[in-house]
């Protein structure tokens, strides 16, 4: 995999929980970059090598001993290897091992085993114009690691991942926060599975304290959002920080994008129901990107009444009228987002979203689906024995047509894709169930101790 530069977003230790959003957020990277992605069969131990060392490399050579690498790097194109193997060139070679500890001795006889590769240059420690790496994967197992490795790699290093991002951006560090603010690694890799980029326009319909924006405005992309809550889009109201009960005067979206100094792509935000679309009919954005709400710590509403109300003839409006709300079931947010999408996103944009799901009753079937859409990517993240959400990534296709926001009313899917509006309720009854059998638990232990001290 021959791309400079990869978002790596997840700790090494989560790697297997997250292979998947990895895996994606390649795809997307060389799709961004116009390259092609072939993986072989082995491709899942290889990219868990290039992930866990959090860089990316050229590979050259690997094999499941040392004698199957030797003998994959001397069939290694001789002149791949030249350019950075001539007399006048400085190199150093690194030792990486996976679950494995190696002591120095061991780490210098591995550089030592490698004197059959023509190396014609000069060893530099400090500052090498080519670096080169011996990874060695001793499996994930902590309490059972083998003599030997299981796999073992060669190539030449390209670059280290952004790690450091996770840590700079951090929500605990961030100067605006919400209770539902996105965690950092997760929004950095949305953006990529938006293949973000400079200088596109991106849009957030349910931005809250907009986490999604700075993390596209990192890339340089222009950035704009929208949401039904007065006080967050103006920073007003209780604060969400521990010993803070009010929100400070700068407390807002743009005052983080300042923080890390991108303040020049904030467009604006605004409140707006993502409901009733206040945009121009054209395709305005390169990616959309977004978590709505559901309806756990933030409420899904939107603007309206169930009462019969006389709506006033056009062109009239009441100036101390206060638009009431009403429930915005998670079935319609999807709806709705999907078919705001295919009129607002470019052709090839692509729409990046979040979707809660009852795990005992997961399909696929209930993934929201259009005709102007094809699905990229459906990436589970875990919250509870019961519950996930899913990193939908989809790309546009074709413009939409008159009756396609209709589709998925005749579409089979379309009921148990209903089945997302009871979420909450479901997600509350398996809470209460865990909470009923720790209850019934602790009862059952002070029984005992009472029952041990007669």
């Amino acid at each position: 995999v021959c791309v400079s530069v990869f978002q790596w977003s997840l700790v090494v230790h989560e790697f297997n929980k997250y292979f998947y959003f990895l895996l994606q957020e390649i795809k997307a990277l060389l799709a961004l970059r116009g390259k092609p992605f072939i993986p072989d069969e082995k491709f899942k131990e290889k990219i868990k090598s290039y992930y866990t060392s959090r860089s990316a490399f050229e590979l050259w050579g690997h094999g499941q001993t040392h004698s199957e690498l030797r003998a994959s790097l001397l069939s290694y194109q001789s002149e791949n290897m030249s350019p950075f193997m001539h007399k006048d060139s400085t190199y150093r070679i690194n030792i990486y091992t996976f679950n494995k500890t190696l002591e120095f001795t061991d780490r210098i006889k591995r550089i030592d085993a490698l004197d059959y590769l023509p190396f014609e240059g000069t060893v530099n420690l400090k500052s090498p114009q080519h670096i080169f790496c011996l990874l060695e994967d001793y499996g994930t197992d902590p309490n059972n690691i083998p003599e030997h490795p299981n796999s073992v790699y060669f190539g030449r290093w390209l670059a280290d991942g952004q790690r450091e991002l996770i840590h700079s951006h951090s929500v605990k560090n961030r100067h605006f926060i919400g209770n539902t603010s996105m965690d950092a690694g997760l929004s950095f890799i949305m953006a990529n599975h938006a293949k973000v980029k400079e200088n596109d326009l991106v849009f957030d319909p349910f931005v809250g304290t907009g986490s999604l924006l700075v993390a596209c405005s990192h890339f340089g992309a222009y950035v704009c959002g929208t949401d039904i809550d007065y006080n967050t889009i103006h920073g007003r109201g209780r604060s969400s920080r521990k010993n803070q009960k009010w929100r400070g005067p700068d407390e807002n979206i743009k005052a983080n994008l300042r923080q890390y100094g991108t303040e020049k792509t904030f467009l604006d935000v605004m409140v707006s129901d993502s409901s009733k679309s206040v945009w121009r009919e054209a395709a305005l954005f390169d990616a959309i990107i977004t978590d709505p709400p559901y309806g756990i710590r933030e409420s899904t509403r939107r603007t309206g009444s169930h009462k019969d109300i006389t709506k006033p003839p056009d062109g009239i409006y009441l100036e101390s009228h206060i638009p009431v709300s009403q429930a915005y079931h998670l079935s319609d947010i999807f709806t709705d987002l999907l078919n705001f999408s295919a009129h607002h996103l470019v052709m090839g944009g692509r729409l990046v979203y979040w979707l809660p799901v009852y795990r005992p009753e997961y399909c696929e079937e209930m993934v929201p689906l259009n005709p102007c859409f094809q699905l990229i990517s459906n990436c589970e993240q875990t919250l509870s024995s019961h519950t996930s959400r899913r990193l939908i990534t989809m790309e546009k296709i074709k413009e939409p047509e008159e009756l396609d926001s209709l589709t998925h009313l005749a579409d089979p899917r379309f009921s148990p894709y209903q089945g997302h509006n009871a979420f909450r309720e479901k997600y509350f009854s398996g809470l209460n169930k865990r909470r009923g059998k720790e209850d019934n638990k602790l009862d059952f232990n002070d029984v005992q101790s009472k029952n041990a001290s007669r």
